[in-house]
C-alpha cells in the first residue's frame, strides 16, 4: 500500500480536482474495500460549492465522490493508472442536516466499494462529524472513462 496522503496538495496529485475544488484534507485510513478521509473545507467561506454563503448538505455527495476517486487512485494495481469518472446516479441519499457549513469541527468522509468493473463502480458513503453524528449518507454509481459530449 502506498503512503496515505496527509494534506490537500498530496491529494490533488491523485485526483482531478485542483485548488479550492480539492475538498479533502487527509486520508485517515484506506483498505481495498473502503476509505476514510478528513475534511475541513466545509467551514471555508470561499468553498466553491457554497451558494449565497451556505454550503447545503447535498454538497456532501461531491466530498464522497472525491473520496471514491482517491480510493481508486490508492488501490490501483501495478501498471494500471486511475481513470476519470462521472457520477451517474446518487440513490438512497439521506440528508440528516440542511447545511454543512454550520457543522463544527472536521468532517469524516467514508466510502465503501460495493461493486464494479472496467466501466462503472458503486460505493456506499457516509459523511459524519468527528463525534460520529450522521450528516449525509447514500450510494453513488460512477461511470468510468466516458467522454462527455460537447
Amino acid at each position: 500500500m502506498k503512503p496515505l496522503p496527509s494534506n490537500p496538495a498530496e491529494i490533488a496529485r491523485l485526483i482531478p480536482h485542483q485548488g479550492r475544488m480539492c475538498l479533502l484534507d487527509a486520508v485517515l485510513d484506506c483498505t481495498p474495500a473502503r476509505i476514510r478521509c478528513r475534511a475541513r473545507s466545509h467551514r471555508d467561506p470561499a468553498n466553491p460549492l457554497a451558494s449565497e454563503g451556505a454550503l447545503l448538505s447535498p454538497a456532501a455527495i461531491e466530498y464522497a465522490a472525491q473520496a471514491m476517486a482517491l480510493h481508486g487512485a490508492l488501490n490501483v494495481r501495478a501498471g494500471v493508472t486511475g481513470r476519470p469518472g462521472y457520477i451517474a446516479s446518487a440513490r438512497g441519499v439521506t440528508l440528516h442536516v440542511p447545511r454543512l457549513d454550520t457543522v463544527e469541527g472536521e468532517l469524516q468522509v467514508e466510502a465503501e466499494h460495493l461493486a464494479g468493473d472496467e466501466r462503472q463502480v458503486a460505493y456506499r458513503f457516509t459523511v459524519i462529524t468527528e463525534g460520529g453524528q450522521a450528516l449525509v449518507d447514500g450510494r453513488v454509481t460512477v461511470v468510468l472513462d466516458t467522454p462527455l459530449r460537447t
